[in-house]
């Protein structure tokens, strides 16, 4: 079973920076499209960004400029570089990955979530 481990979220004032990382592990053949999601309490959970095999990147409106999503194949780690945080990323960060793997062909796995809090 693949499985996705997160690190990196806090308690962070407004203005201050983050950085998740999000690390697949068991034996994969590879991986497609990665990214990053949260999920604010009573909301519904939203694409924050995602990034392609060969690096192209997608961001929400409200993150652009802010926020930068970043993946080591190697590794098979995505990152995402949270920069001038409000109070409004507050929220679960959670990452997914589209894996192909000996076992189980492909599938999307979710990470188990990450607290981000960002105080005024």
């Amino acid at each position: 079973q693949v499985q996705l481990v997160e690190s990196g979220g806090g308690l962070v004032q407004a203005g201050g920076s983050l950085r998740l990382s999000c690390a697949a592990s068991r034996i994969i053949f590879s991986i497609n499209d990665m990214g990053w999601y949260r999920q604010a309490p009573g909301k519904q959970r939203e694409l924050v960004a995602s990034i392609g095999s060969g690096g192209s990147a997608n961001y929400a409106d409200s993150v652009k400029g802010r926020f930068t999503i970043s993946r080591d194949n190697a590794k098979k780690t995505v990152y995402l570089q949270m920069n001038s945080l409000k109070p409004e990323d507050t929220a679960v960060y959670y990452c997914n990955a589209d894996v192909v793997s000996p076992l189980m062909g492909a599938r999307t796995y979710w990470g188990q979530g990450t607290q981000v809090t960002v105080s005024s």
